[in-house]
């Protein structure tokens, strides 16, 4: 959305309807968009990761002047797939940016059972590459961290790595069940106290950018704008649908 990627491609994706640019062939909330740079994400974990490098070397050759950015969490950081994709990123001098969302679980598994070192920031030097951990509940400095990081991988075409503490308040997915591996306390204490949302808010309430009455407005105008399109991508659901090979076979000129 902040590459104004419509809501409407976002639905249809989701609906997996006629309209779906991957024809049906990913799994929801996959979204990809090759005209604004971006790359569907991978359901094998980790996978995305020497990919991302791949793209940025390519960019590196064609002399783009552009940087890839991929996003993974602590649990793909364990990996072979992230490591392979440090070492080369950092060999072959990429600019990419490797951001970490350490969220406390890989699905249920705790950063416990994951790996006993300084968590993922600190492995970069170890492949010569620069790293920051900062607190990824803090819009402002997951902001500030990014921006840096994106001008030093532009300027200087090597690899940057984030790591951005934070906490996944809900479920792994619908067929998870968090209850099971942690308590409600422990959710309740981070979705009061340290809410990424609710911190902004307080921020921006403080400073009188924000009140209740602009939030209601806001969740109501947003609601309108997002029941829409799916309301449209479910009639599209009905429609004719493409057929197996199509997307697959071309033309060799």
């Amino acid at each position: 959305m902040y590459r104004d990627y419509p809501l409407e491609q976002f639905m249809a994706q989701c609906y997996g309807n006629v309209n779906d640019l991957s024809k049906g062939r990913q799994m929801p909330v996959h979204y990809g968009c090759r005209e604004r740079h971006f790359v569907t994400i991978s359901s094998p974990l980790a996978t995305q990761i020497p990919q991302a490098v791949g793209a940025a070397y390519a960019a590196k050759r064609a002399n783009a002047n552009r940087i890839v950015i991929c996003y993974f969490g602590e649990g793909a950081a364990s990996e072979g797939d992230a490591h392979a994709g440090f070492n080369f990123a950092a060999t072959l001098e990429c600019p990419i940016i490797f951001f970490c969302r350490n969220n406390g679980y890989a699905i249920s598994t705790p950063t416990s059972e994951q790996y006993r070192g300084d968590g993922i920031a600190a492995r970069g030097p170890g492949y010569g590459i620069l790293s920051i951990r900062v607190d990824g509940n803090d819009v402002f400095a997951v902001y500030n961290a990014t921006k840096e990081a994106r001008q030093r991988a532009v300027a200087e075409n090597q690899p940057f790595l984030i790591e951005a503490m934070t906490y996944r308040i809900g479920h792994h997915s619908t067929s998870d069940d968090s209850s099971a591996y942690r308590s409600v306390d422990e959710v309740s204490y981070w979705d009061k106290q340290d809410h990424p949302i609710l911190r902004l808010r307080h921020y921006m309430q403080s400073h009188g950018w924000w009140d209740d009455e602009q939030e209601k407005a806001w969740r109501k105008q947003s609601s309108k704008k997002v029941r829409a399109p799916g309301a449209c991508s479910m009639a599209a659901c009905h429609g004719e649908f493409w057929k197996d090979e199509d997307g697959v076979w071309g033309m060799l000129n």
